[in-house]
């Protein structure tokens, strides 16, 4: 019971830790430029955590998220676009030549309807998706599969209506946020607040999650999906559920992403920004939710960090990372500290050798 408490506190202190690093430390000491970085590469750490949640616990392979974390994004971006163009044409319609609005964007005029199309949207597709596809017990390498092909066929779609969804180029140029320009120094400190709180909430949810009966049923899917559905459980349901939850994060982390990085556009949503999802939650550590935080965190930053220097090789060492991860450290970075923690308690809880009396030690102690 000890052990379990000290457990707990470390992890509420180690939240913590974490907590007064993002909110206080990162805002006192870094730029604002860089600062803007850590809220993007926050960002894309929520996405990550519902790959975390699906993947890692679920064991569902995922490689199509960014279709979940476009329609949260493109969903505030049309409301971003509306408000700024005063509930008329968007400019890049104007352009295109489009001369009455859309009927897909007329409800988006509305803020509430767009801030529940965050969330509503991903959560509705993925349910449809899973529901369709788990009961038919698709698993593994074909589901995967399966959503990297829905990750490109949605990108080409995207790219093929220019005057609906703004083609190649997305959506940008935004300007104003419930009222406060995004231009701003203090909008985008404030965003970065946001998104901060917003991921610690999600972890503390879904950690939440695995902790309960439905998180153990979950991982005993992961485990063995037939012997679940012997006991009596529906393992699609199981997954379906978890997958719509996964893709609501992914939805609301594009959301956020929209004002933070001002633009959403087809080349954030196709298959290799879902692939570098993945590869950096097995960096950080598939097993672990704290451990897709952190690979999306560490991999969004040496991205940016190896592109500066070494534009051209980003591409090759990211391969090299996943591939040496998987080969040598299969459950990631959070894996590699857990063993050599374990490792450490093992040698402390060892007892010390016994020394053998010498004869000589022995006949000093025979009484005369």
């Amino acid at each position: 019971m000890s052990r379990i408490m000290n457990d707990k506190l470390r992890g509420y202190a180690m939240f913590a830790a974490v907590s007064a690093l993002l909110l206080v430390v990162a805002p006192l000491a870094l730029p604002g430029f860089r600062l803007d970085e850590l809220a993007k590469y926050l960002c894309f750490a929520i996405a990550a955590l519902g790959i975390g949640l699906a993947w890692g616990q679920g064991g569902m392979l995922t490689l199509g998220q960014g279709v979940f974390f476009g329609l949260g994004g493109y969903a505030m971006g049309m409301y971003l676009k509306l408000h700024d163009a005063g509930g008329e044409l968007p400019d890049f319609m104007v352009w295109s030549g489009v001369e009455e609005l859309p009927a897909l964007w007329a409800p988006f005029r509305n803020p509430v309807i767009a801030l529940a199309a965050v969330v509503v949207l991903p959560v509705t597709v993925a349910a449809l998706l899973g529901a369709l596809v788990f009961r038919q017990r698709v698993r593994g390498a074909y589901f995967a599969i399966l959503s990297q092909a829905l990750a490109a066929a949605f990108v080409i779609l995207l790219v093929g209506q220019q005057g609906l969804t703004g083609g190649t180029n997305g959506l940008t140029n935004f300007y104003d946020f419930f009222g406060f320009e995004l231009e701003a120094e203090s909008t985008q400190r404030g965003l970065y607040f946001v998104t901060a709180v917003v991921l610690g909430v999600l972890y503390l949810l879904a950690r939440q999650l695995v902790k309960s009966r439905f998180g153990r049923l979950l991982i005993a899917v992961r485990d063995g999906e037939d012997r679940v559905r012997f006991l009596g459980y529906n393992p699609a349901t199981v997954k379906t559920i978890t997958f719509a939850i996964s893709a609501g994060m992914a939805g609301l982390a594009g959301a956020l992403f929209v004002p933070v990085a001002g633009i959403i556009s087809p080349s954030l949503l196709g298959v290799v920004p879902s692939l570098e999802l993945v590869v950096a939650v097995a960096i950080g550590g598939r097993y672990a939710l704290a451990g897709a935080i952190l690979g999306a965190i560490v991999m969004n930053y040496g991205k940016t960090a190896f592109s500066e220097e070494w534009a051209g090789g980003w591409l090759y060492l990211q391969g090299a990372l996943f591939i040496g991860v998987m080969t040598l450290a299969p459950k990631g970075a959070i894996g590699v500290y857990q063993q050599i923690k374990d490792a450490v308690a093992r040698r402390r809880s060892v007892p010390a050798p016994h020394q053998e009396k010498s004869p000589a030690s022995l006949k000093e102690e025979v009484p005369a």
